[in-house]
């Protein structure tokens, strides 16, 4: 049968034909005619409503939400103020009586008796240190010799005032102190006016480790 294509035509049309089937090979390795919703074979499978591209929540790779964590918080009528001192109530109330104790005795003094057991009474509740020193002409020392040679009995009365200054071991008390005289001599103020007691912790109590005029500073000087 004759050709009815001339022979120009019939190339042309072949080379159509290899460049239609050359574009088909193409768009098959790129993936044409595949679903947009198809899973990869290869990879983890795609949550249902998740955009292309998007990660999933599982996938490891995902930055995770640390949810928040605030802090308690508490009422300004139910704050615990004694929590945020570094002593107890009761080791105030201790170190408390301890200058107390020590202003009462500073206070108290029989011209009749050794001043040994004068100070003795003070050297019990002080540090090893200011006990020995306590008897000095400028610290208890000074008192005694006036109040011994002015032949005075008298009994000794304290009270705490505040607590000035405190650190990690020691607190600093103002004590207002009084030797009620019982001799009758009227030269004597009986009020013996605000001392400064510092404590330590020592040995497991409290003892003083200075005594001095309040004015005169926080812990005085050795």
């Amino acid at each position: 049968m004759p050709n009815p294509l001339p022979e120009r035509t019939q190339r042309l049309v072949v080379i159509g034909l290899i460049a239609a089937l050359a574009g088909f090979g193409i768009y098959f390795s790129l993936g044409g005619f595949g679903d947009d919703q198809a899973e990869d074979p290869g990879g983890p499978p795609r949550e249902p409503g998740a955009a292309q591209g998007e990660a999933p929540s599982s996938n490891p790779g995902a930055l995770a939400t640390v949810p928040p964590s605030p802090i308690p918080t508490t009422a300004a009528e139910d704050l615990d103020v004694l929590g945020w001192f570094p002593f107890s109530e009761g080791e105030f109330q201790a170190a408390g009586a301890t200058a107390q104790a020590f202003a009462e005795a500073y206070g108290t003094i029989d011209y009749a008796q050794d001043p040994e057991a004068y100070y003795a009474a003070m050297e019990a509740l002080s540090t090893d240190e200011y006990a020995e020193v306590l008897s000095d002409a400028n610290r208890v020392g000074a008192f005694w010799a006036e109040m011994s040679e002015a032949e005075a009995v008298a009994e000794g009365r304290a009270e705490v005032q505040e607590i000035r200054t405190f650190g990690a071991d020691s607190i600093t008390f103002v004590v207002t102190a009084q030797s009620i005289t019982e001799t009758g001599a009227s030269e004597f103020d009986e009020d013996l006016g605000d001392f400064a007691v510092t404590l330590v912790r020592d040995r497991g109590t409290w003892a003083v480790f200075d005594f001095q005029p309040a004015d005169a500073g926080q812990f005085g000087e050795e």
